[in-house]
């Protein structure tokens, strides 16, 4: 009887073929995880920054840019047109107020002013032909009314003889009645010199009045003229250091053009140029410092000036307290700009790492410092200096603050020295 042997259910052939399945698969898996950022990279300490996280006083602050000006600037405008005859200093003088700076010349405005002295003349010559004119006519008219009084007085001297004479029946009733009538005559005669005396007087007063507000107007236009004339002469308004001159021998300057600017000298401020991000932040009374030969000086914020050019808006900053030795017009400086009060908080060093993390997360080093593995973190508000850490870090730990670049998706480095 034939016995029936059992069939093996592996070869070593599919032993083999398992074998190498699950190598591939281990590798797959290994792979995997790799991708998935289980892999670890080897870093020298001394290529990298390593800072500890700090509690103290934090503020936060901006960088910016601020130029040295003057407090007061004047700017010099041609009041009048003309050529550019004489200049009495050059760019860089220090001027008193009302010395001379230049001299233009414009001929259509000095004939002008002949032309209305003219006029000043020949009205006055009219004014007064017209008050002796006038001067005369009253003079009749005083005269008139002279023979009209004494004409008065002779009718009531002949009315009052004739009353008496007839009372005692030496004359008629027509004599008296004539000496009447003439004395009546008399009467209105008297009155109506006396209205035309009190009109004429009425008239010359008001013509007078006419005549010297028109005098006085041309008068007035005529002094007018000469000002303009004398603005030709270009003046310093105030004292100062003449910058910014612009204007040649023989130049011809349209009126309103910039001719320059004076300086005052009595101080400085600072126009400082800042990011149209923080507008809304930016406020009268903002404080900013810098730092000048290792001396640190203090700024505060005068004006705002809200308008926007290229993404940027200006501010007015004035000194505090001193003002730097031997500081100049156009001298930059640096300028810290706080935003916030003062106050207590967690504080990491700024570093190229916020590039690639964007603040998110970052490598803390571990208690023996051989490595170092990503952490969440939550950053504020930053200055020039510190970023604001709000949590994911305790103070006295220690991160890499340095660049990220070469790091790639690597979950832990490893500190080598």
């Amino acid at each position: 009887m034939d016995i029936q042997l059992e069939k093996k259910r592996f070869s070593t052939q599919k032993l083999l073929i398992i074998g190498g399945v699950i190598l591939l698969l281990a590798l797959i898996v290994f792979v995997i995880l790799s991708s998935m950022g289980g892999s670890k990279l080897n870093v020298e300490k001394e290529r990298i920054s390593i800072n500890t996280v700090e509690k103290g006083v934090f503020q936060e602050n901006i960088p910016v840019n601020g130029i040295v000006l003057p407090i007061t600037t004047i700017y010099l405008d041609a009041l009048e047109g003309g050529r550019v005859e004489e200049k009495f200093v050059e760019d860089g003088a220090i001027l008193k107020k009302g010395e001379p700076i230049l001299r233009l010349s414009n001929t259509d405005l000095e004939l002008s002013l002949i032309n209305q002295e003219t006029q000043v003349y020949n009205l006055l010559t009219q004014m007064q032909i017209s008050q002796n004119a006038a001067r005369q006519n009253t003079i009749n008219k005083l005269n008139q009314y002279t023979d009209v009084e004494s004409g008065l007085i002779e009718a009531k001297r002949v009315f009052d003889l004739n009353s008496r004479l007839y009372e005692k029946k030496a004359i008629g009733r027509q004599d008296l009645i004539k000496a009447q009538n003439e004395y009546n005559y008399q009467k209105e005669r008297m009155h109506l010199s006396k209205q035309i005396l009190g009109q004429d007087s009425i008239a010359v007063k008001q013509e007078q009045n006419q005549v010297q507000s028109s005098y006085a107007r041309t008068q007035n236009a005529l002094e007018l003229m000469r000002r303009k004339v004398a603005d030709l002469v270009v003046k310093a308004p105030v004292d100062g250091q003449l910058t910014s001159l612009d204007a040649e021998i023989g130049q011809s300057k349209n009126k309103g053009e910039r001719l320059g600017q004076i300086d005052v000298l009595s101080g400085f401020k600072v126009r400082a140029d800042i990011d149209e991000h923080y507008i809304t932040r930016i406020y009268n009374g903002q404080t900013g410092r810098f730092t000048v030969a290792g001396k640190s000086f203090s700024l505060s914020i005068k004006k705002v000036y809200t308008q926007v050019t290229n993404g940027r808006f200006q501010v007015d900053m004035q000194f505090e307290e001193e003002v730097p030795e031997g500081i100049r017009r156009g001298q930059t400086l640096q300028i810290r700009l706080a935003l916030s009060d003062e106050k207590q908080a967690m504080m990491i060093p700024k570093g190229g790492f916020f590039q690639q993390t964007g603040g998110n997360w970052i490598f803390k080093v571990s208690e023996n410092g051989d490595k170092a593995y990503k952490v969440d973190i939550t950053l504020g508000s930053q200055n020039t200096e510190y970023y604001e850490v709000l949590s994911g870090l305790q103070p006295g730990d220690k991160v890499i603050t340095s660049s990220y670049d070469n790091y790639g998706d690597v979950q832990e480095l490893v500190l080598k020295d």
